[in-house]
Parts: C-alpha cells; sequence; structure tokens
C-alpha cells in the first residue's frame, strides 16, 4: 500500500508527465442567477441572470484536470470557427494547455449551456452537430496525433459519442500508441468497445460497461463478473469501473480486484466526474504509480 510520503513524491513528478488527450472538445457554459416567481407564458421559472461564465468541456475538461494537477498536457480535436471556438481556444491558453493539435472545423463548436439558479440547475441546453465526421477531417485529426505522440508520455482517448473518436481514428492510433510504447487509457462509449481492445486501461461507468456487455449491473457480484469479462475480452492491463456513489472497482490482468471507497461530500453536480477520474488515474500512471 502507498504511504503518504510515496504519494507526495508521486505528486511531485506530475509536472514531469507529458500527456495527450484525444477527443471531443467542448465548451461549457454556465448562466448563474435566481428564480422570483413563474413566467406567465408558461409554468417554468424565471431567472434573473446575474453572471455568466465558460470553461473547457468533455476532452477539454480532462486536459483542465490534467493541467491543475500539474501535468504537461496537449490536445487534438475539433473547434468551429465560431465565438464559441474563440471563447474555448481562450480557456485552453489561459491554462497553458498546449492546443496546436486543435483543427479547425465547418461544424460549430460543442456548447453545452447551464442554467443555474440557486445552486439547482434549471435547465441544460446543447448546440451540437452528430453527423459522421468526413474522412478528410479524421485524416486531420490523425495527423494530428501522429505529430505529437513521441512527445507524450500517455495519451487519453476521450470518447463522447461526438463524433471525433471513430472506427477511422481509434484503428489508426490505438496501434501507433502502442507501437511507440505508450500508456493509453479510455473514457469510452459502449458503441466503440470492439474497438478499445489492448489498451492499457479503461474507465467504463456502471452504465457503460453494462452496456458493452448488453446487461444492466445491479449488484457488486454483477459488477465484478463484468470486469473480468471485459478484462478478458479487450486483453486490456486494467479496467477502473466507477460506481458513482459507491466508488471504484479496479480489476487487473493479474487477476487483482480492488474496491475503492468515496469518502461522502455534498455536491450539487456531479457532471465531469469521470473526467476527474481518467484525468488524475492517467497523469499518475505516467509519473511512476501503480494501478492501485
Amino acid at each position: 500500500m502507498p504511504t503518504a510520503s510515496s504519494a507526495v513524491e508521486l505528486v511531485r513528478r506530475f509536472s514531469r508527465a507529458r500527456v495527450l488527450v484525444v477527443g471531443d472538445l467542448m465548451l461549457d457554459e454556465f448562466v448563474w442567477g435566481k428564480v422570483s416567481r413563474i413566467s406567465p407564458e408558461a409554468p417554468v421559472p424565471v431567472v434573473w441572470v446575474q453572471s455568466e461564465s465558460v470553461m473547457p468541456g468533455g476532452a477539454a475538461n480532462v486536459a483542465s484536470n490534467i493541467r491543475a494537477l500539474g501535468g504537461r498536457v496537449s490536445v487534438v480535436g475539433l473547434a468551429g470557427e465560431d465565438r464559441w471556438g474563440d471563447a474555448l481556444r481562450g480557456e485552453l491558453a489561459s491554462r497553458q494547455i498546449e492546443m496546436s493539435g486543435i483543427v479547425p472545423s465547418a461544424r460549430p463548436t460543442i456548447v453545452k449551456t447551464r442554467v443555474i439558479a440557486h445552486h439547482q440547475q434549471v435547465v441544460r441546453v446543447d448546440r451540437e452537430q452528430q453527423e459522421p465526421l468526413p474522412s478528410g477531417t479524421v485524416e486531420r485529426l490523425i495527423r494530428a496525433v501522429t505529430e505529437r505522440l513521441n512527445e507524450a508520455d500517455a495519451v487519453v482517448i476521450e470518447d463522447y459519442g461526438k463524433g471525433v473518436v471513430c472506427r477511422q481514428l481509434l484503428e489508426a492510433v490505438i496501434p501507433l500508441a502502442r507501437r511507440r510504447g505508450k500508456l493509453i487509457t479510455v473514457d469510452p462509449k459502449e458503441d466503440h468497445f470492439d474497438l478499445y481492445r489492448r489498451v492499457t486501461a479503461l474507465t467504463p461507468n456502471r452504465a457503460e460497461a453494462g452496456a458493452a456487455l448488453g446487461r444492466e449491473l445491479e449488484s457488486d457480484v454483477d459488477v465484478a463478473r463484468a470486469g473480468k469479462e471485459l478484462l478478458r475480452k479487450l486483453e486490456c492491463e486494467a479496467l477502473l469501473i466507477t460506481l458513482g456513489e459507491d466508488g471504484m472497482s479496479l480489476f487487473e490482468r493479474d487477476g487483482r480486484h480492488v474496491r475503492i471507497p468515496t469518502v461522502a461530500q455534498e455536491v450539487f453536480d456531479v457532471a465531469g466526474a469521470g473526467d476527474t477520474v481518467i484525468a488524475t488515474f492517467t497523469l499518475a500512471l505516467a509519473s511512476g504509480a501503480t494501478m492501485e
């Protein structure tokens, strides 16, 4: 088991780790306000806006987490030539995240707008296009990954199902990263599980792991069976299934299974928790940590 001193030393090494994040870049917009009445036009609250803010979202949030922990990070993905894309690039630049791998796109930047009143989310508005990317665009993304791979210790594939992480990209990037000896971690979507074979580790949540096997994981026994089955099927080194308030279950290729509990906290919104898991897990592995 790690000691406090070994954990501190590990964190000190974070600044030497270099991580490449590949996936669906988004911008999270927050509209903060108060509610004092119901609209006379419809039975909905009227939000009096007091402030607005933006943050990196999706794969960009993973990169932001890695940078906040001290790691060096670069991103590959798409951003539109629009005000949302400009805002996203500005947020990444302010965090010293290397973003020359962002491919300009004719499609709009993905934006998720959350309207929040009195610490409660009133509504979320999504702006995105989900049509498959043109092959030429995917080829540009693959070139961007290839050009940056030698400078990375680890690659995070952040699949939000928005188009960047597709069969064409995965079939090129995963074998290339493996040949170059890179750590590869994946925050997966169930549609692509057959393409994640032989990566270093995956971090699905309970629903994603169950969907990949075509069944619900209701009990601890279900989770344990699913973890071992997926690990064997995908031939990866580890599988980390996140379980919300029940913590996480780590399965390793040597048969080790460790349950990691949570420490209770009062939270208003758990959006982005999976991003934080894969960011911290990957940065630690790139800094020499064991899986556990």
